[in-house]
């Protein structure tokens, strides 16, 4: 969309969360931005066909957000266009005491997505310097040598889980994954009402739980700690995002025109040629198809 600048959305060592915005509308209607998403995501879905057969490249989506951020419903839109077979999503919830076992990213490992594949993270490696930092007893189920309190949890060791994060999108990156990392910035007041309405719409209980409000309690810590994390991990390899998430439909058009606009700028990525045999023969294989008629 020409109305959306998408380098103003990128998120860089000074990045304040304070400061930025929560609501946008661009001055368009909820049916406006609805079909500009209509658009912009069709075209994603064709960039998606050619990118499988290219069979070169995979696209790694982080998405990471306060609860009712609208995570679920911005993977639902934003990708439904495409062919079923050429995305995955996946949810990361609380580690299973098989991951425990293992270090904190090898559940991340197994699922990334195959080359000419779209991977979409639910909640994503982030939460091991979000969730974890802003309750730290966490940590302690990893059994890292050496941590045997929380009081052994420095500023030390979330610097090395920076790093360690840093390595890791690096790594996929050289290895051809094109990786975007969004965060959907909402406002408390927000989070709020829309906590209101899943306990107001039958439909949508399910969705509540009362450690919802216990989070709540927390917003500041973390809020302090997605800054931190975005700061020391918003890498130009692996660059993060911020969309003003009040307004659902245009955070949605937002995430679609960035990952469109980037994705674009890989003039590498195109449908395979036939071999010079095949093409020569093209109206050979025609002739003996309209034949068996």
């Amino acid at each position: 969309m020409d109305y959306i600048k998408t380098e103003d959305y990128r998120a860089g060592t000074s990045t304040n969360i304070v400061r930025i915005a929560t609501y946008e509308d661009f001055g368009r209607s909820d049916k406006q931005l609805k079909r500009d998403l209509q658009k912009t995501r069709k075209l994603l879905g064709e960039f998606q066909d050619t990118l499988y057969a290219h069979n070169k490249y995979s696209v790694l989506v982080c998405l990471q957000g306060m609860d009712t951020s609208g995570k679920d419903s911005l993977v639902r839109e934003v990708f439904k266009d495409f062919n079923a077979r050429g995305v995955e999503v996946h949810s990361f919830k609380v580690p299973t005491e098989l991951e425990l076992d293992h270090n904190y990213l090898w559940r991340h490992y197994l699922v990334l997505p195959e080359k000419g594949m779209f991977g979409v993270f639910n909640r994503t490696h982030y939460e091991n310097v979000l969730v974890t930092r802003v309750h730290p007893e966490y940590i302690l189920g990893e059994r890292i040598p050496g941590i045997h309190a929380v009081t052994d949890i420095d500023q030390d060791f979330w610097d090395n889980r920076f790093e360690q994060i840093n390595n890791f999108e690096r790594h996929l990156a050289e290895s051809g994954t094109i990786i975007f990392k969004f965060f959907l910035h909402l406002s408390k007041e927000e989070q709020r009402q829309r906590l209101l309405r899943r306990l107001s719409l039958k439909k949508k209980h399910w969705k509540f739980s009362p450690s919802d409000l216990k989070e709540r309690k927390l917003w500041e810590s973390y809020q302090h700690c997605y800054e931190e994390a975005i700061k020391n991990t918003s890498k130009e390899h692996a660059p993060w995002d911020i969309i003003p998430a009040d307004n659902k439909k245009a955070a949605r058009v937002i995430v679609a025109t960035i990952l469109l606009e980037r994705l674009k700028k890989y003039k590498d990525i195109e449908e395979p040629h036939l071999d010079v045999k095949i093409m020569a023969n093209l109206d050979t294989y025609e002739k003996q198809l309209h034949n068996e008629e």
